[in-house]
């Protein structure tokens, strides 16, 4: 019993310090929105700023304490102002990287000083036992304990009680409504950078006598400190201390069993945190909830000829290059091969995972075993593998589908550390006797030697064959409807679902596919030795990779190469040794500045520009072959990718109403629907029916419930019970995707579009329905075929046929309006739900959306609900009308009826004449 108080008592020590240095990260988060993943990185430029003038230059040690913890405040204004300021109307992964890019540049300038080896630091606080309650500790962890709810206490009074703080949560609600009465954005988020900064810097001086003072020890830190800011939610600090203390005190604990279950006292917390995130998270964002401009996208085209000759051109400088550059060309090749996974699961899905080196040692400890244990051969090594990874990439994809950006990192990072640390880092399981690794010996393939040792250009020219076949694979993916529907997830969740796409199977899919990559480059890193060695794959080296990404072009596959080459131990840094000797030790700075430098100016990254480039002369080509070559050029580049031409609607010579005109749908029956969000009903026991070919209004002031009505029916809210019924088929209990491909289709306020993709594959994306095969064909051929009739005349309807390859952002609002409408049509639907169509639109748009509706309902069969303020539209257009007030039903009649109730006449229609408001 003594024991266990005496290491929760040195839990809560160690607890305190993650605590302090979570607050630091509250404080940036609170003060600019930004999770700043270089905290751990400068609190250790304090701490080495502390210990070098105490050591060094016999400054004696407050005084050095007061520069190092100035150090770090310094270091975190200059990354708001220098970095996250010029980010501030960028993605939210840009600003991310902007963290991560802060973090490479100073570890690698802490590594380049200090190396990596642990400085033993004496504690400076008081350093007795005490004993308490029969068991003794050592009196500092009192006095970090001592000092962290201090310091809690003094931020909780500071930030509920004195202006900064109402003006730090102003901001933070609402930059616009601060900035009119009078807070500074910039000002207060630089504030609390380096307030935050200075906890980070005060921290690392503190702890380095507890861990040892090195870089990993200190940037590692980080883990157990957002997790702790997570128990948080980045806002309450006294909840902030108390998971910072219940984390110090559950690792402790489980070290009092002996060095077995290290890996365990240091992964539990991680493993907790993930399961709360996911228990709190959503399975789709909030309505309104959307992330700024995303990273451009490359097409996935592939030209036949340039690539063959690429392929010939590297495999004649491979046969002719030395060991050395062949074995840099290998390192080049297999990094690129983890950004390829990268640009999979974040480019093209866009699911921030900081996982890939964790996946890439999976796929080595697998195929190391098989070949090891089982004596198996390269190939089928290589393929155990790489498939044997795949479920284990589908695990790191369960919490992306309840939660997403910065909080998606921050598991990956730690389910990634967790591994590291179980797995590669236990010698048990990561070692074979006399060997520093798992031995494999010397490969073959197919009888062929290509020993990494013996023969370097061998393997070098196996490992760009196999790049090749996973670029090309990932190009397919690009072109085909999975990618399409990967692109529609990342683009907009919420509108996927609603198009009926499974958004949950298009995340783990991409997962799925990035972790089989990143096992294939961890595969070919591990088999290049006679030994599988696993201190390559650290799991923080993720963070490297997603920022080299980045300089490439998360989206583009011509990124990887070009960004693998600011690498250490890459053909890039063989050339600056041929230029500068010694330049390839300043890669990893080099390459961090770089990232900084691209992030501030060109987001897109290296492929973007190059694309353009290629584009370009491809045009220039074209243009000299004659008008139909150009012509070709000039079409839709995403359609060309997709192998879908696009079909003009001219083609098809029916007539719109023969070639519309269908078989009824089914009816939609909603009974006694409720929608409560805490104590507020704000739908309140709502029933109504839509007969295929009617058109039926809701109506109410703002707040009546009318898109909650919307949300519920086609479930976008858990917070709804009553019954939905599509024909006589029970809908409730099904997710939304489920429900949009039964028939209920709806369109969004704030239209929802998918904004990187072209008006022509915003309809495919509604229209695709590829089968369960598809994800599997798709990889080594994309799936191709013409728009369905029924979207054609779609395009004819609402007037989109010059528009289809143009992208959404050049839409007028009137088109995007439309095309809102025309994409949710494309689904064929049952029942339609147009979630007020007409805003914005002038009175004509007004009168002519009105006639496309009537023609929905008449033409095409179509049950419509239409959610309207245009009180005239509603009443031109609908058969029946429902009126909403404060969540309840008090009218529902033809519109005449509705027209001549007292209370409706009174509240919403005012004094309107018969005529003025007559069909």
């Amino acid at each position: 019993m003594d024991d266990i108080l005496r290491f929760a008592l040195l839990g809560l020590g160690l607890g305190a310090l993650y605590a302090l240095t979570a607050h630091g990260i509250v404080l940036v988060y609170r003060g600019s929105g930004v999770l700043n993943f270089a905290h751990g990185a400068i609190g250790m430029a304090g701490a080495y700023v502390q210990w070098e003038l105490a050591v060094n230059h016999g400054v004696p040690y407050w005084p050095a304490v007061a520069c190092g913890v100035l150090g770090s405040t310094v270091l975190g204004v200059l990354t708001h102002l220098l970095v996250i300021r010029p980010l501030r109307r960028a993605s939210s992964l840009a600003r991310l990287v902007g963290t991560l890019a802060v973090f490479i540049v100073l570890t690698a300038v802490a590594v380049k000083r200090y190396g990596d080896s642990v400085q033993l630091v004496p504690a400076k606080l008081p350093s007795g036992l005490v004993e308490i309650a029969g068991a003794t500790v050592s009196e500092d962890r009192i006095w970090l304990l001592g000092i962290a709810v201090f310091v809690t206490a003094a931020l909780h009074a500071l930030y509920k009680r004195t202006l900064f703080g109402l003006g730090t949560t102003a901001v933070a609600e609402n930059q616009g409504a601060a900035a009119s009465l009078g807070w500074s954005a910039d000002l207060i988020a630089a504030a609390n950078w380096g307030l935050g900064s200075a906890l980070a810097g005060l921290t690392g001086i503190l702890i380095v006598p507890v861990i040892g003072l090195s870089v990993t020890g200190l940037t590692t830190l980080l883990l157990s400190a957002l997790a702790a800011a997570l128990v948080g939610r980045f806002s309450s600090f006294p909840v902030t201390l108390a998971g910072g203390l219940v984390i110090g005190v559950v690792q402790s604990e489980l070290t009092r069993f002996g060095s077995d279950v290290t890996g365990l006292a240091a992964s539990v917390p991680f493993l907790v945190i993930a399961l709360m995130l996911v228990a709190r998270g959503r399975a789709l964002p909030l309505r309104g909830t959307f992330l700024e401009r995303l990273p451009a996208l490359g097409t996935g085209r592939v030209r036949p000829v340039p690539l063959t000759l690429a392929v010939v051109t590297g495999l004649l400088l491979i046969g002719l290059s030395s060991p050395l550059w062949a074995d840099a060309i290998t390192n080049t090749l297999v990094l690129s091969l983890i950004i390829l996974s990268i640009i999979v699961v974040t480019g093209y899905a866009g699911q921030v995972s900081l996982a890939a080196y964790a996946l890439a040692g999976t796929g080595a400890f697998i195929a190391g075993h098989a070949a090891a244990d089982w004596g198996w051969p390269f190939e089928l090594a290589l393929l155990a593998g790489v498939l044997g990874t795949v479920p284990i990439g589908l695990l790191f994809a369960l919490p992306a589908v309840r939660t997403r950006g910065v909080n998606l990192a921050i598991i990956t990072l730690g389910l990634g550390t967790t591994l590291e640390t179980m797995v590669f880092q236990n010698t048990d399981l990561s070692t074979t006797p006399g060997s520093d690794g798992i031995a494999v010996g010397k490969q073959t393939l197919f009888g062929i030697d290509i020993s990494g040792v013996d023969h370097p250009q061998r393997y070098a020219a196996v490992v760009l064959v196999m790049f090749v076949a996973a670029t090309l694979v990932v190009a397919n993916v690009r072109r085909s409807r999975t990618g399409r529907r990967l692109i529609a997830v990342r683009a907009n969740e919420r509108a996927a679902a609603a198009l009926g796409i499974d958004v949950r199977a298009a995340k783990l899919y991409a997962f799925g596919l990035s972790a089989a990559i990143a096992a294939l480059a961890g595969v070919l890193t591990g088999f290049r030795s006679t030994s599988v060695v696993f201190a390559d794959f650290a799991s923080f080296e993720s963070i490297t990779a997603l920022g080299l990404a980045v300089i490439g072009g998360v989206g583009f596959l011509v990124g990887p190469l070009f960004a693998a080459t600011f690498a250490a131990g890459t053909v890039g840094a063989r050339f600056g040794d041929l230029v500068l000797p010694g330049l390839s030790e300043w890669m990893p700075l080099i390459g961090g500045i770089i990232l900084v430098l691209t992030l501030v100016g060109n987001q897109d990254g290296i492929g973007r520009e190059l694309g353009k480039q290629a584009s370009a002369a491809e045009r220039r080509l074209l243009s000299k072959r004659g008008p139909k070559h150009a012509g070709v050029a000039q079409g839709s580049a995403e359609a060309a990718t997709d192998g879908d031409e696009p079909v003009a609607p001219d083609e098809h010579h029916a007539a719109p109403s023969q070639t519309a005109r269908r078989t009824p749908g089914l009816p939609l029956h909603v009974r006694d629907l409720t929608v409560r969000y805490g104590g507020v009903v704000a739908v309140d026991g709502l029933s109504f029916d839509i007969e295929p070919g009617r058109v039926v209004g809701l109506i109410g002031p703002n707040g009546a419930g009318k898109t909650s009505a919307i949300d519920a029916v086609t479930g976008f809210t858990r917070a709804a019970s009553g019954s939905v019924r599509l024909g006589d088929r029970d809908v409730t209990r099904l997710p939304v995707h489920r429900r949009a491909a039964a028939g209920l289709s709806r369109s969004f306020q704030s239209l929802e579009l998918f904004e990187d993709m072209s008006v022509l594959d915003n309809l495919y994306a509604a229209c695709d329905r590829p089968g369960p095969w598809a994800y599997l064909k798709d990889l080594v051929r994309p799936g191709s075929r013409p728009l369905p009739a029924h979207v054609l005349v779609a395009i004819r309807e609402f007037g989109l046929e010059s528009a289809l390859d143009r992208p959404v952002g050049d839409l007028s609002y009137g088109e995007r309006r439309l095309l809102a409408i025309a994409r949710a049509v494309a689904t064929s639907p049952s029942v339609l739900l147009l979630d007020e169509p007409a805003a914005g639109l002038s009175d004509d748009e007004s009168r002519e959306l009105a006639h496309l509706v009537r023609r929905l309902a008449e033409d095409w069969g179509m049950g419509v609900l239409l959610v309207e303020h245009d009180v005239d539209m509603v009443m031109s257009v609908c058969d029946e009308v429902v009126v909403l007030d404060f969540g309840r039903r008090i009218c529902v009649g033809t519109p005449e009826e509705v027209r001549g109730d007292p209370a409706v006449r009174a509240a919403y229609l005012g004094d309107l004449s018969p005529e003025e408001v007559a069909p």
